[in-house]
């Protein structure tokens, strides 16, 4: 549950010359998002190292269980939208790693890349989801926020990811 703040205490925020004007709330969500997105890099590594691959990348770990999703070979342009990731260099210097590490495996078929998880890179995402079911689903599940209300908060985010994307364009053109 998110905690009670007196009116006094003001938007917690981690540059108050963002939060000027109407953007108080704006500048709360954004420190939120540096402290979570810092947080999940942080669980994504530690946990793979726990499952026993030390030295991934939070992008590298985010790719692997993107080509393991739903078991079939992925196009890297598929990958690279599933993650909205732009720099087309940093998913293929990861797909070479991760390829180089027996954990995924890249074919053509005509001018697309495609990329297929290996055995090991399955078992490895089997281990991962094994340690982040004890570790982090349980205790959620437990303690944490409804079902109901991480889905609103999920929706949310998704909503502002497009905000932002179009003010990313927005800003581009001026």
């Amino acid at each position: 549950m998110p905690s009670q703040r007196h009116p006094s205490e003001g938007p917690i925020i981690s540059s108050t010359h963002l939060a000027a004007d109407a953007s108080p709330a704006l500048a709360e969500i954004e420190y939120g998002l540096i402290l979570a997105g810092h947080a999940f890099q942080r669980w994504m590594v530690r946990c793979m190292a726990a499952a026993g691959r030390p030295g991934l990348s939070p992008i590298e770990i985010l790719i692997l269980h993107t080509v393991q999703h739903r078991d079939r070979p992925k196009r890297q342009a598929e990958i690279l939208l599933a993650l909205a990731i732009e720099d087309t260099h940093i998913a293929t210097y990861a797909i070479r790693k991760l390829a180089a590490a027996g954990l995924l495996r890249t074919s053509r078929a005509g001018k697309e890349k495609l990329v297929v998880i290996t055995p090991e890179g399955a078992a490895l995402c089997a281990r991962y989801a094994e340690l982040r079911e004890r570790l982090l689903a349980q205790p959620v599940s437990q303690g944490g926020p409804p079902a109901a209300e991480m889905s609103a908060i999920a929706a949310l985010l998704r909503t502002l990811s497009g905000v932002y994307d179009a003010a990313s364009r927005s800003a581009a053109t001026l």
